[in-house]
């Protein structure tokens, strides 16, 4: 087996990073660190020591196609937002972080902004780009099943609502050639959740 730009042994030598991040850190601020070490900074050198460049991991600002999506899914997830601020498991868990004022608040926003771009670039940016140039269907489901599965803990609605959201989120990437566009989708997304959650 030709080691070099292997997608497959990218794939699988990423997925040990998964269980390294699991009830690491304290805080939301640990949390950050902790992912951005094993989903970003680790597998980007992996990445780069099999010979793949980080254009081709998702890595580049992209088309507007992605951008255009991000938008449109954006302007969809308000209603949905508002009907999770009325599922008590929802709105008891988030936000996920505990905070003394609206400073407070949005630095910690900022620091869960870090986790969500680390969670886009190693689901839909690292586990995604190489596989899907062999098979997009399959690289879809390849990183949307290990992204549904590290949601289990959370509101029982999250796990099918995660696994639609992953197969959404990357296809959109897909089309905009690169992952920044479910990042913004996640983040600000959960950023507005919140938000509600508090005010609502």
């Amino acid at each position: 087996m030709e080691l070099k730009r292997n997608p497959w042994l990218l794939y699988a030598l990423s997925l040990v990073f998964i269980p390294l991040v699991w009830g690491r850190g304290d805080n939301v601020f640990e949390w950050a660190a902790y992912n951005t070490a094993f989903y970003v900074v680790l597998p980007l050198a992996v990445g780069y020591l099999l010979g793949f460049k980080p254009r081709e991991l998702g890595f580049q600002l992209g088309n507007r196609k992605g951008y255009k999506w991000f938008v449109v899914l954006f302007l969809l997830s308000i209603p949905i937002s508002l009907y999770g601020t009325r599922v008590p498991e929802m709105k008891n868990y988030y936000p996920i972080f505990a905070y003394s004022g609206w400073t407070d608040f949005l630095i910690k926003e900022l620091a869960v902004g870090a986790i969500m771009f680390a969670h886009e670039a190693f689901y839909r940016g690292i586990l995604l780009f190489p596989l899907a140039k062999k098979n997009e269907w399959l690289a879809i489901l390849a990183q949307d099943v290990p992204y549904t599965l590290v949601h289990i803990g959370k509101p029982g609605i999250e796990i099918p609502y995660a696994f639609f959201a992953g197969i959404v989120f990357a296809k959109m990437d897909l089309k905009g050639e690169s992952f920044l566009p479910s990042f913004l989708l996640h983040w600000l997304g959960s950023v507005l959740f919140d938000v509600m959650c508090v005010l609502l």
